[in-house]
């Protein structure tokens, strides 16, 4: 039998790695309508869009069937990863998880683990429980409750979600189910991956930063003490349900540590993209519907297109990565959630564009405008005073894109919009921006 949602939350929080601490609501006010392109592929779809004007965005690899919302949905845009018969789609919109058909269709068996962290559990599990269990008496849900932050996102902490597989007998048709941001998404993809080998998922992520980013493309892991994200897996879920009526809990500066991510997908491959997040950066930071569906909508589509062409990053998908080789040693060298993932990125790409423009590849302008947008955006631009040349370069040295002793580097080449992959730079601009951005 199906556990109910109030006795779930309780169980599950007994035996939670951590007490639960829930965040007050964020009220939210009336800022004036974000500016948004029109009649284009960027339009943009408002968070309560009618059925009528559901968007639907696919990129295609192979022809394959995919999953419609119901009639009657707060679906207002679906974008479909094209990965031939592991395709999956991304649902957009504002009280998805009130939709229980969008989640039951895509879960396997009869048994759920919801694993999830002593933030979001208070906040969302109940609901999510419901959404599983209601009108379908077969299917029962237990859950993981996990201690919150970057620096659990370690061997133990996983443990604790094969800990409570094994002992609650899941079977390989069973579905796990990650509720949460970008380290909970990241560590039950990966226990899925590796649970009797491989077992369903789904993602329902509640960060901006993880609806932009880290829930799409089957990035799966967990980090090591000597670097970010290097044991891990590449495993696809079976749909992610982004209900953006989880950003009202998110607090300012993880919205803007999600916006990071957003303003990488304009510098890389979509300048029109990019011009539109100078215009509207204000309304993304209000948390304006249309302008937080529009940023959300764009950056899963660019996503999609990069993934169905690059799933396993042999190239194109590492431009994904712009600024995150720096980044990473930042969040490595401060310590495993000093930095939010989106502050070390943000300061990351300031230093990319800085050796771009050392290279000669980018002009004054384009770095300047990289430098002004993440102003704008209220992230930092410049590394902690801890983090040394030498630390700097100790760490990249196990960068992830490092191949045969060569580091390679995503940087902007050309203009706005353009980047290259490469281990093919002058390493005297390496060393300068190091240098320059470092105080010894």
């Amino acid at each position: 039998m199906a556990a109910s949602a109030s006795s779930l939350l309780a169980d599950a929080a007994s035996s939670s790695c951590g007490a639960i601490s829930p965040r007050p609501r964020l009220l939210r006010g009336a800022p004036a309508a974000a500016s948004v392109p029109s009649p284009s592929r960027h339009s943009c779809c408002s968070l309560r869009a009618s059925p009528a004007r559901r968007h639907r965005s696919r990129f295609v690899a192979s022809a394959v069937p995919t999953m419609q919302p119901p009639a009657e949905s707060r679906v207002s845009t679906v974008v479909d990863v094209d990965l031939g018969d592991r395709s999956y789609p991304i649902y957009i919109g504002a009280g998805l998880l009130d939709e229980p058909d969008l989640l039951q269709r895509h879960v396997h068996g009869k048994r759920v683990l919801v694993v999830t962290n002593t933030t979001v559990a208070p906040l969302y599990l109940e609901k999510v429980a419901w959404a599983l269990t209601h009108n379908n008496p077969n299917v029962s849900v237990e859950s993981v409750i996990l201690p919150d932050g970057e620096k659990y996102k370690d061997m133990d902490t996983l443990m604790k979600v094969f800990d409570k597989a094994v002992e609650s007998r899941f079977d390989r048709r069973c579905t796990f189910v990650a509720l949460g941001g970008g380290v909970i998404g990241d560590m039950c993809g990966f226990a899925a991956a590796a649970f009797l080998r491989g077992v369903n998922f789904i993602q329902i992520p509640t960060t901006l930063m993880a609806q932009v980013d880290s829930s799409v493309g089957g990035k799966t892991g967990i980090n090591h003490p000597l670097g970010k994200n290097l044991i891990g897996a590449f495993y696809q879920p079976q749909c992610v349900l982004i209900d953006t009526d989880t950003l009202n809990t998110l607090p300012d500066r993880e919205l803007a540590s999600g916006i990071a991510e957003v303003v990488k997908y304009g510098l890389i491959r979509d300048a029109p993209f990019f011009e539109w997040q100078e215009k509207n950066m204000p309304e993304l930071l209000a948390r304006e519907p249309n302008a937080l569906a529009y940023a959300i909508k764009r950056s899963c589509e660019n996503k999609a297109e990069v993934v169905a062409q690059d799933e396993k990053e042999s190239g194109l998908r590492a431009t994904l990565n712009l600024g995150h080789t720096f980044g990473h040693a930042i969040e490595t060298g401060t310590g495993y959630g000093a930095w939010l993932h989106g502050e070390a990125v943000a300061t990351g790409i300031v230093m990319a564009a800085d050796m771009s423009h050392r290279l000669g590849w980018i002009d004054d302008s384009i770095k300047e405008r990289v430098f002004a947008i993440l102003k704008q955006a209220k992230l930092p631009i410049a590394p902690p005073e801890t983090m040394t040349v030498e630390k700097f370069k100790n760490i990249i040295a196990v960068d992830k894109k490092v191949a045969d002793g060569l580091l390679r580097l995503i940087l902007l080449k050309g203009p706005l919009g353009r980047c290259v992959f490469t281990g093919d730079y002058d390493r005297n601009a390496l060393d300068e921006t190091l240098h320059a951005f470092c105080n010894n």
